[in-house]
């Protein structure tokens, strides 16, 4: 497809559902670059070609010579928000099953919703530089990572599927009119094979009767738990309300402060078992209460807390607070969010941890719709785990499964969950990236 160009580029493309590991930033090159194009004059931008899927949305394409971070940038204008294109490079010398980092910097201006209208993109290419099929491997869609002043970069490590001996390096602007990009640093490196990053998951389905006081029901809680040590969890979910449920208590009588005596005696257990602890409780800050799930860390010490936002109204009836916020919280295997109960109903609060990169999701949860559980992993590609009364206490992979339950006979279930490998739908790809650069987030709710 021809497009329209200020500096006409001289060479066209240059030879210049299974599981996949990779791991964020801790590769280690091992020598071998494929590509490391800065765009230091119009030698070094002419081996990549305008594309566009017809001429009449095609944007405008430029070579900037001092566009780029240090020197010259590949530029893209779009003119309406019909246009769509990339700068486009083929690549050889791809091996294998080995790993590759990709790397691309770009600026933009009135791009709109840049994680939508901003597409760097690779497809895998076989001996005969067509596609991979994309019922092997579908197109990868690189994530943005990093912002460092006006460039955003984005990268990605991936393996190349046993068919690989080249790849199509895609550099796309669409959907923004009078958006402009200017894209440099192109590169791709082989590095070391990443590291695993293997999470041990414990839930726990336990209902305390007759404890008479919130002391007591943590008490049972620890107790259930630590019988169970011996499965080396390195994170466990509690229910919500563990300190309410069952002692004929309000949710204010049981109310407390964060940290606080609930928090101090599961600081304990986590010291114990050397594992992080979600549960969930009711907070006090005077004059509100919270529904609130704690996140203790390996320590004992609490790491931060989520007030749940969506109350049903026999919560906020019973003078309970809504909070406002979605925080994520780093642990050392990998970046997590916490939902409680309802939240489960509605789509935005998955989003809104989705979008800030939440690997895994920890819910504590009286009772709810189970489907939707299920569909908040898959729409969100992340992992679950939630704890529950009436509602199973389930171990949730991103494509749906659960891979543990906890049961009354069976009250502590563990997994190993593996948040460094990528899943690809047949036909579709990986969808942890896919989602988001689809998603139209843009268009009022």
């Amino acid at each position: 497809m021809r497009a329209r160009l200020t500096f006409l580029v001289g060479c066209m493309f240059g030879s210049c559902g299974a599981f996949v590991a990779f791991a964020r930033g801790a590769e280690q090159a091992v020598g071998v670059v494929i590509l490391d194009t800065r765009f230091a004059d119009e030698a070094a931008a002419g081996a990549w070609t305008p594309w566009s899927p017809r001429d009449e949305i095609s944007p405008q394409f430029t070579f900037v010579p001092a566009g780029g971070r240090n020197s010259g940038a590949l530029k893209i204008t779009a003119k309406t928000s019909a246009d769509f294109g990339a700068w486009r490079h083929q690549l050889s010398g791809i091996q294998p099953g080995k790993a590759y980092r990709f790397t691309a910097w770009v600026r933009a201006e009135s791009a709109g919703d840049e994680q939508r209208s901003i597409i760097p993109r690779l497809q895998w290419l076989d001996a005969a530089g067509r596609a991979v099929k994309t019922d092997v491997r579908p197109p990868e869609y690189v994530p943005q990572v990093a912002r460092e002043g006006i460039w955003l970069r984005f990268e990605s490590t991936l393996l190349a599927p046993d068919s690989a001996t080249g790849l199509d390096v895609q550099l796309s602007l669409g959907f923004a009119a009078g958006a402009s990009v200017w894209w440099d640093r192109v590169s791709l490196t082989e590095v070391e094979a990443p590291a695993e990053r293997v999470v041990r998951v414990m839930t726990v389905k336990l209902r305390p009767r007759g404890l008479k006081s919130a002391a007591a029901n943590v008490e049972a809680f620890y107790e259930t738990v630590l019988k169970h040590r011996d499965q080396k969890p390195d994170i466990i979910c509690l229910p919500e309300g563990m300190t309410v449920v069952g002692t004929g208590k309000s949710y204010v009588d049981v109310s407390e402060s964060i940290p606080g005596p609930t928090t101090a005696r599961l600081g304990v257990l986590a010291r114990e078992l050397n594992s992080y602890i979600v549960a969930g409780i009711y907070e006090r800050e005077a004059p509100a209460v919270y529904n609130t799930a704690v996140l203790i860390d390996r320590t004992g010490n609490v790491a931060g807390r989520y007030r749940k936002t969506h109350l049903p109204r026999e919560e906020w009836e019973a003078g309970l607070t809504p909070g406002e916020t979605y925080p994520t919280f780093q642990t050392d295997f990998g970046k997590i969010g916490i939902m409680v109960c309802w939240d489960v109903q509605f789509p935005e609060p998955w989003h809104a941890l989705g979008l800030q990169g939440a690997e895994l999701v920890l819910i504590p949860i009286w009772g709810g719709n189970e489907t939707l559980l299920k569909a908040r992993a898959i729409e969100n590609h992340a992992f679950i785990v939630s704890s529950g009364y009436d509602f199973p206490s389930w171990i949730v992979t991103p494509d749906g499964k659960v891979v543990g339950e906890a049961t009354k006979e069976s009250p502590v279930a563990t997994a190993e969950i593996h948040l460094d490998r990528k899943i690809y739908q047949r036909w579709l790809g990986d969808m942890s990236t896919r989602t988001w650069k689809e998603r139209r987030g843009d268009l009022p709710r």
